[in-house]
């Protein structure tokens, strides 16, 4: 067959469209690609669906040039090179990792239904039963991710922060193995698809560690001009989800922040209305800015006559849901961004950009 796709004939002589799907090789990566597959074949069980592994030069890169750049953003630069060059044809990502700006010709076909967004304390087996409040003076805490440390260096103020990298498995390893973190901090999601439930001590709620944009839902990230994929994978959308994520993405991307800054989001749809509490801080929590901003999103869940299906969302195609709801949505995050903006968030974010990568 000529063309950039790959097709299976089966022993009928039927021929059918393989759907590659793209994965990074860690153990949580290929869980969640698996339930992606699970869920496209018991939507399209004529497909043939075959899973692609990606090796990456990832795994050769020494750590220190990783943290300059972020794991996780080469990975997804990767992942992307393969969608580019039709090597697979669909990839699931954690939405996360995703930028709010992707490159030209790729869209966020599918978000899938959020699981528990918030973060999670993982004790050291020796402090079972304590949490973060009990913990004694000096404990020292593994956590990546600045937005995480900054919230709760200010909240926590009898606790060290330190750096811990790795995925799921390492990191735990890490924890388990030696002495040098008392607890460490990790998205619930995750340890709940890797079925470690049993591991987490204490979940953080917002008045605690706001989340990240995005965490909790996987995406699934096409070529935009696959209209057929495009389609096939849009019935996963899960529309409350995409309503939050649409906001909590536009919100970062007029902020122009990223992993390499400190900001937090809180998401809540209620009764017709999108809730979204956004907010940004100095590396070490003691400088901060937080709002709440509304909007409505009801519908008659008509979908347009005339839908573009060009539109994108932050990033995100939505065809198969109402206009107005998203607009409305993005148009949140945009104005809560220009509030905090107004009262100086681009100054707090400037500095703790700026020594971040002075670190």
């Amino acid at each position: 067959m000529e063309g950039p796709y790959k097709y299976i004939r089966d022993g009928n002589g039927k021929v059918s469209r393989v759907i590659r799907i793209g994965t990074r090789k860690s153990q949580l990566a290929r869980i969640q690609t698996d339930s992606i597959a699970e869920k496209l074949k018991g939507l399209y069980p004529d497909v043939h669906l075959e899973i692609v592994g990606m090796t990456t030069t990832g795994d050769k890169i020494l750590d220190t040039a990783l943290s300059k750049i972020g794991e996780k953003s080469l990975f997804t630069k990767e992942l992307e090179t393969a969608l580019e060059r039709n090597e697979v044809d669909l990839v699931v990502h954690s939405l996360k990792d995703l930028p709010t700006t992707l490159p030209p010709g790729f869209t966020i076909g599918a978000v899938l239904k959020r699981e528990n967004p918030h973060d999670a304390v993982v004790l050291h087996p020796k402090n079972m039963g304590k949490s973060l409040d009990t913990l004694p003076d000096k404990s020292v805490i593994g956590t990546s991710s600045l937005r995480r440390a900054a919230q709760l260096k200010k909240r926590f103020p009898h606790l060290e922060f330190k750096d811990i990298r790795g995925n799921l498995n390492t990191r735990l390893k890490k924890l388990d193995e030696k002495d040098d973190f008392s607890a460490i901090i990790l998205a619930a999601a995750g340890l709940c698809r890797m079925g470690w439930e049993s591991r987490v001590s204490q979940i953080l709620g917002p008045e605690d560690c706001m989340y990240a944009v995005g965490q909790g839902a996987l995406a699934i990230e096409v070529r935009a001009r696959d209209k057929d994929i495009l389609e096939m994978v849009s019935v996963l959308h899960d529309p409350n989800t995409v309503l939050r994520c649409i906001a909590e993405r536009a919100f970062l991307r007029r902020l122009e922040g990223g992993c390499s800054v400190p900001v937090a989001v809180h998401t809540e749809v209620k009764d017709s209305q999108l809730y979204l509490t956004g907010a940004v801080y100095s590396l070490d929590g003691s400088d901060s800015l937080k709002e709440t901003m509304q909007t409505g999103i009801a519908s008659d869940n008509k979908v347009e006559e005339q839908v573009d299906e060009g539109v994108q969302r932050a990033g995100i195609t939505a065809n198969n849901m109402p206009g107005p709801a998203q607009d409305a949505s993005e148009k949140l995050g945009l104005d809560l961004a220009n509030l905090l903006l107004s009262k100086g968030a681009k100054e707090i974010l400037t500095v703790a950009r700026q020594l971040n990568d002075a670190q």
